[in-house]
């Protein structure tokens, strides 16, 4: 008989950030056995979501299964981005550089050289998982104090889950000083669909141009955009391509959920390359209807706060009509710029 193979060992991993970006943190944990965890002074969430993974792989040998809350860290790997990545030349599916690199490279090579002894299972965070719950803490605990721990076991001197993640998120709904340029509009029915396509092209192409002729004509800007599928996130290409500082403003955690793998994938792409990563509501809503109203909540808070609107619009579609017409009552006709698809 052919021996079994060792079963793997379990770690969980987490990162924080105070700010996206500002002070981070990031910790593994094996359930009944070690965990780790280690501060950084300046960062995102999503550098301290791959730290805590890729510290994990280096110090346990073995079969090992990460589990994170991270659709950006497990599906790199669950859905083989990193292939994608490499075929293009370390560039996105917009052709742009992949965000994160530097910590991408070295990890994935670290995983594929060891023969397919690492996986990654998503789990969803701050839903009652205790380990989860667990590295959570030790991430924010590092991120608030700038100091990392070793040990084994759960140490005792931590605070209970979610005590600090609100305190932080609170924070991170403060956007930077300065002009601040809001892309939106149409969807992917109205842009030739939900694959990249010559419809979309051009309209990605427009919106450079006319974000390029702002900058031109009144000085920097940064681009604020939700990121949802069609003009918000060809904004965000847009932006990139230019080199203006991108803020993403997300509805609630794990937004992209719904989505097929190409779209999550573009969407963790888009998010990792962000200046600033603002999540609204602490919690996924549980019914289509709360997440309907989330996303009105959201395209509310945007229009208050920015100076300018760039819209995608055909001029015929009556709910990117009446989003025009609020904009341009709270803004002023001459700061809503239309773009026709």
């Amino acid at each position: 008989m052919t021996p079994s193979r060792e079963p793997a060992t379990v770690a969980y991993t987490d990162g924080a950030c105070s700010g996206n970006p500002g002070p981070g943190g990031w910790a593994w944990a094996v359930p009944g056995g070690r965990y780790a965890s280690g501060p950084e002074a300046h960062t995102t969430n999503q550098r301290m979501e791959i730290t805590a993974a890729f510290d994990a792989v280096r110090s346990i040998d073995g079969r090992l299964e990460v589990v994170s809350d991270s659709t950006y860290v497990v599906n790199c790997f669950r859905d083989r981005w990193h292939e994608a990545w490499r075929k293009r030349g370390w560039t996105s599916s917009s052709r742009q550089p992949v965000a994160n690199r530097d910590l991408w490279e070295p990890f994935i090579d670290l995983v594929l050289t060891r023969g397919g002894d690492v996986t990654f299972r998503w789990v969803k965070g701050h839903a009652g998982d205790p380990m989860n719950d667990l590295v959570d803490r030790l991430a924010v605990e590092a991120a608030l104090t700038q100091t990392g721990r070793t040990g084994h076991g759960e140490p005792e001197d931590l605070g209970p889950p979610d005590v600090v993640r609100p305190a932080v998120a609170s924070r991170d709904r403060r956007l930077p000083a300065g002009r601040l340029v809001l892309v939106t509009g149409h969807r992917p029915p109205q842009l030739g669909g939900y694959d990249d396509n010559p419809i979309a092209r051009a309209v990605r192409t427009r919106l450079q141009e006319a974000l390029a002729a702002m900058v031109e004509v009144d000085g920097p800007l940064a681009v604020v955009t939700g990121l949802r599928l069609g003009a918000e996130q060809l904004g965000a290409e847009a932006a990139l391509a230019l080199a203006l500082p991108l803020l993403a403003v997300l509805p609630y955690p794990d937004a992209d959920q719904p989505w097929p793998p190409e779209g999550r994938r573009r969407f963790a792409e888009l998010v990792g390359a962000a200046e600033r990563v603002i999540t609204l509501d602490s919690r996924s809503p549980a019914t289509k209807q709360l997440a309907g109203a989330a996303l009105a909540r959201r395209d509310a808070w945007l229009a208050a706060q920015v100076d300018q609107a760039v819209v995608v619009w055909d001029h015929d579609d009556d709910v990117i009509g009446r989003l025009v017409r609020s904009l341009e009552d709270r803004l002023g006709p001459e700061h809503v710029l239309l773009v026709h698809p």
